[in-house]
């Protein structure tokens, strides 16, 4: 195999090879452990994952009967059933003194590096639109994003139809700079491994739901960053999935 960029990645990110952390020395602090709100925004409160009614399913059951599915049923999610998608794949169990965010996902060394947007074109009680999930608050706030930020969003990922018949799609934007100060280099081959965790946690609660997802990886990266309002460096997608409850009950 003729060496290419991605070899060339794997093996300057090989522990010879990667610079001083910034966390080395104490110099320099760690990066917050969320992004704030926007300016002016207003937090839409989640419900109590203690208090969501959701059914049972077994482990086993949940695993076996995944599958990837892009077309949806035309109902829409629940607020309830939202909410337990974003706790299972991103929730905050507690904030320790280091400070540190223990979530319902493993992280390298928990830096939990990720900030959830959500694309909302079917879930009760929220407006279509696009928010981003605030996991120590357990709530969302409004990006107030263009009308047609589905359509957008499709166009991104190389138009893909799951963006605007799905329910809501949930996009993982890495912040880098979270993940970097300790791990440097190396640290953006566990973002990559941190989005498994995290889309896996999210395929089985889908299950548990009576729905399913579409994982997402093929997009024009400079042009849904651009769709977002990120820079593409310090704060970039890495990973995103659509959702919504499956058209045919016997799949």
């Amino acid at each position: 195999m003729q060496n290419n960029s991605g070899q060339e990645f794997m093996v300057n990110s090989r522990y010879e090879h990667i610079s001083p952390a910034p966390q080395d020395g104490g110099k320099i602090p760690q990066p917050p452990l969320e992004l704030p709100a926007p300016e002016g925004s207003s937090l839409i409160a989640l419900p109590a994952f203690e208090t969501l009614n959701l059914p049972d399913m077994d482990l086993r059951m949940a695993i076996e009967s995944r599958k990837t599915i892009r077309k949806y049923a035309a109902e829409s999610l629940t607020l309830e059933e939202v909410t337990y998608l974003l706790w299972i794949s991103q929730g905050v169990k507690h904030v320790s003194p280091r400070p540190a965010t223990a979530r319902t996902v493993p992280s390298a060394g928990a830096r939990h590096a990720f900030e959830t947007y959500l694309l909302v074109n079917r879930v009760s009680g929220l407006e279509p639109g696009l928010y981003r999930y605030m996991a120590i608050d357990n709530g969302l706030v409004n990006l107030n994003a263009a009308a047609d930020i589905a359509t957008r969003l499709k166009s991104a990922c190389l138009d893909q139809p799951q963006l605007e018949n799905c329910a809501a799609a949930f996009i993982w934007v890495a912040v880098a700079e979270r993940m970097y100060w300790r791990y440097v280099e190396r640290g953006y081959r566990y973002l990559h491994l941190d989005a498994g965790h995290v889309c896996q946690n999210l395929a089985l609660g889908a299950e548990q739901i009576g729905g399913g997802i579409c994982p997402i990886a093929a997009f024009d990266d400079v042009k849904l960053n651009a769709t977002l309002g990120l820079d593409g460096e310090d704060l970039f997608v890495i990973y995103l999935a659509t959702v919504g409850k499956k058209a045919d009950k016997r799949e």
